[in-house]
């Protein structure tokens, strides 16, 4: 079975688990440290925080950015529920704009369109790893002073053309902070684990140390214990402080030091995956039931780091439903996905916030198309060949 997507992992990824294994620390050591500073030196930004994964760094996106009760968050409807969950995390409201119909991403003209008073941030997902319009998305957005966080779970080591300069994803002028996504099925993994990059010092500083309970332990940091008198009056080397209330999401030693050697090989996984890509385009272009990704930016295109390959399929046309094709290329050994249900058609949305159908139609109508088809650098040529085949023996 050829899975739609998958991590790619050798031997030079599994020694250096194994060097960290044997070191002093497993956890809260310098892999953490390390991989924090190559990584925030691969986008392009000042500063990095790496956590347990990419939904604790959009929580801390929301709380740095201090979002909370009577806020309002707009995001994609076609993105991973994390997205929209964390601003629901901090009290605020997650709402909805609808995506370009081409690129399946927030649509500029659709966000200022539905723009409200009270929205306090937006939340920009890379669907694919193909970056939105994060220029006119800023230009909306920071017109009525809001946070842009963009969502670059997808689209890790990416970036686009503006204006003929070349930016990475998560190292721009357009986005406040940028969370990734280190999950197994990306562009590159650390088992489970995420990161925040910002150019902002103090997003940087308040997230690092809501990441670890909200404590701090260097003595010049001190500010609230010792200053008493009775039994913490002394500042010893055991002194610590909880100044706020934080949260375990801490990654480790082992996991750093998997995403260090990953990191190491991400522009390999990159061209591998663009590789696939294009052999895909060529072999589908004649089907006249299946519109292959469409590129925003045509100048672009070199620089997307392809974590999907989704396809729009005309079932209809085709006289098979999508339950029926996904069985008959699981039959033939090519493992298929649906990214994604609509967030705001799932239960807890429409019984909290009355959402309903007809909010998103762009959306609705991809949603109704869309299948993810196998992309992930270990693939051989006889892998993608057998993708073709099958995805061409469909309307036979």
């Amino acid at each position: 079975m050829i899975p739609y997507g998958k991590q790619t992992i050798d031997e030079d990824d599994i020694a250096a688990v194994v060097a960290a294994l044997k070191s002093d620390f497993l956890t809260c050591g310098p892999e953490i440290d390390a991989f924090e500073q190559e990584f925030a030196a691969m986008v392009g930004a000042k500063h990095a925080v790496v956590v347990c994964n990419a939904t604790a760094a959009l929580h801390l996106a929301m709380l740095v950015a201090d979002v909370g009760v009577g806020d309002r968050v707009v995001t994609s409807p076609n993105t991973f529920l994390s997205s929209a969950n964390c601003a629901a995390f901090v009290g605020a409201i997650p709402d909805f704009a609808d995506i370009d119909s081409d690129s399946y991403n927030l649509c500029p003209v659709a966000l200022e369109q539905h723009w409200q008073a009270d929205t306090k941030a937006v939340v920009a997902v890379a669907y694919a790893g193909q970056s939105p319009d994060m220029p006119e998305i800023a230009r909306v957005a920071r017109a009525h002073g809001a946070v842009v966080i963009e969502d670059g779970c997808h689209g890790t080591g990416g970036g686009f053309f503006y204006e003929g300069e070349k930016y990475k994803i998560g190292g721009h002028p357009w986005a406040d902070m940028t969370t990734f996504s280190f999950h197994p099925v990306k562009t590159m993994t650390t088992g489970e684990g995420g990161v925040l990059v910002t150019d902002n010092a103090e997003y940087a500083a308040k997230a690092r140390l809501l990441r670890g309970h909200g404590m701090v332990r260097e003595p010049e940091k001190l500010e609230g214990l010792g200053t008493h008198v009775g039994p913490l009056a002394e500042r010893g080397p055991w002194m610590y402080e909880m100044q706020q209330l934080g949260y375990n999401y801490r990654i480790t030693d082992l996991q750093c030091a998997l995403g260090r050697s990953q990191l190491k090989k991400l522009p390999r996984f990159i061209e591998r995956r663009q590789e696939i890509v294009a052999k895909y385009n060529e072999a589908f272009q004649a089907l006249s039931w299946l519109q292959t990704p469409q590129v925003l930016l045509e100048a672009s295109r070199s620089q997307i780091s392809w974590h999907l390959y989704t396809v729009q399929i005309d079932f209809e046309a085709l006289g098979k439903s999508r339950s029926e094709v996904m069985a008959e290329l699981r039959s033939q050994g090519v493992g298929t996905q649906v990214l994604y249900i609509p967030v705001y058609l799932q239960p807890w949305y429409r019984k909290l916030y009355d959402y309903a159908v007809g909010k998103c139609p762009n959306a609705e109508i991809y949603y109704q198309k869309t299948l993810s088809l196998p992309l992930f650098p270990g693939m051989n040529e006889s892998d993608v060949d057998a993708v073709i085949r099958s995805v061409k023996h469909l309307i036979k």
